[in-house]
């Protein structure tokens, strides 16, 4: 597995057991410490015959300074070298926001998606029938998200600015 300990203690908790000899799956997550071994490890492994599961397709995240390759950005480059394309089980999957709706006890018409990044966050938010609230404090700019074909139903400076209307 290659990701973030908050996975590792995830796929725990649901009763995996994690191995790197003949695994079924390569799971891969959000981290900021990708190594090159682990990498290659997960090619081989895929090759060998592992299913490629990836939490999520964003290609960079935001830091302080500028952009850094993300999930979908290894996976990109796992999957060119291995001709397998990963099964994504975070945003836009819709599976997962019927999932977290359903854990919540919460309706799609009474709920409503925020996030920085238009691919994923608001699309999977319009998708599930939420209103959607775009942050300009990370990965889509205001002109960015005039390029896509959907439109989130609002979009704010930052989440300070709900914060204020709430309070």
């Amino acid at each position: 597995m290659i990701g973030e300990s908050g996975l590792t203690t995830a796929l725990h908790a649901a009763g995996y057991t994690l191995t790197e000899r003949d695994p079924d799956y390569v799971v891969l997550g959000e981290t900021r410490t990708y190594s090159f071994e682990r990498i290659a490890q997960a090619i081989r492994l895929i090759v060998g015959g592992a299913r490629f599961i990836a939490t999520n397709p964003d290609p960079t995240g935001p830091t302080p300074d500028g952009p850094l390759p993300a999930t979908g950005a290894v996976a990109a480059l796992i999957s060119r070298a291995t001709g397998v394309e990963p099964y994504f089980v975070g945003k836009p999957n819709p599976l997962m926001m019927r999932s977290a709706l359903n854990a919540i006890d919460a309706h799609s018409e009474t709920s409503a998606m925020v996030g920085d990044r238009m691919e994923t966050d608001i699309v999977s938010g319009l998708e599930a029938g939420m209103h959607t609230v775009l942050v300009l404090t990370g990965s889509t700019q205001r002109e960015e998200a005039e390029r896509f074909p959907f439109r989130p139903s609002r979009i704010v400076d930052s989440i300070a600015d709900l914060i204020a209307e709430l309070g």
